[in-house]
């Protein structure tokens, strides 16, 4: 029982979270299968954009503590670094697979909960979304599966900072206003809203889609020199697509483009 629910729809991956009762919390199983479905979307091409929601009122509560937290108190300290390199894994599925990732954050995203929605290419929220980055709050450092990388790149250093110094909740509104989330929603509305947007980039070049995530991913480390020249290396890769070639005929047409994903 792993507690999530996969559907395709449209070009659509919709992964639901599925323990509303519990928050939807993350098991050891729940972990592995995220990263086993992530990394197998990189030869997936009926999947075009993801949705990462959870079920009922909530997102994401973290490592459930019965079925995680207890065992990892008695796990050997080899257990416990193949425990902590395959939730990181999880991220490193998320960034490197092609297609763009939309959560939608509602309630409560703590913990690993946070590192997902934060490891997501867009994050739609509500104002009752409350993030938190809790680490602390067990004895643990903030430098759990990417946090101290990817959450400077969103929020800001200082921000980030503060956020994993304290544990402290990030109410929605904040998290808005600091550039967490993408867009405000309003909770009826915020599953419909992240389909709608993830749907668009279904429809859009989906060839072009992944190489922009791609060079957003790979160009954090690099010398602007260095980023101008991989970003002209693959805008020519792209110029010779298909895709390319159809959108200017169909703006010739006087029509709208068909993206083909080639």
């Amino acid at each position: 029982m792993t507690n999530a629910r996969f559907e395709i729809d449209g070009g659509v991956l919709t992964i639901t979270l599925d323990r509303p009762e519990r928050k939807n919390p993350l098991t050891f199983e729940l972990y592995a299968q995220l990263r086993d479905r992530f990394r197998a979307l990189g030869s997936n091409a009926d999947v075009k954009s993801v949705v990462l929601r959870g079920a009922g009122d909530n997102f994401c509560s973290g490592g459930d503590v019965h079925e995680i937290i207890g065992p990892l108190t008695r796990s050997s300290p080899d257990d416990l670094l193949r425990f902590t390199q395959m939730t990181g894994d999880v991220v490193k599925a998320m960034r490197a697979c092609p297609q763009p990732i939309v959560a939608a954050v509602d309630g409560v995203a703590a913990g690993a909960g946070a590192i997902l929605a934060m490891a997501s290419d867009l994050r739609f929220g509500t104002e009752r979304a409350r993030v938190a980055f809790l680490f602390v709050r067990v004895g643990l450092a903030g430098s759990d599966m990417g946090a101290c990388a990817l959450l400077p790149r969103i929020v800001g250093l200082g921000r980030a900072a503060e956020l994993l110094y304290t544990g402290r909740v990030l109410p929605g509104a904040q998290a808005y206003e600091w550039g967490f989330f993408n867009q405000l929603c309003a909770p009826g509305v915020l599953h419909e809203r992240a389909r709608e947007f993830a749907n668009e980039i279904a429809a859009g070049p989906t060839l072009a889609h992944a190489m922009t995530k791609k060079m957003l991913h790979e160009e954090w480390a690099l010398p602007l020199d260095d980023a101008i020249d991989a970003e002209a290396r693959a805008q020519a890769r792209l110029m010779e697509s298909g895709d390319f070639r159809r959108a200017y005929e169909a703006f010739v047409e006087k029509r709208s483009p068909r993206f083909e994903g080639n």
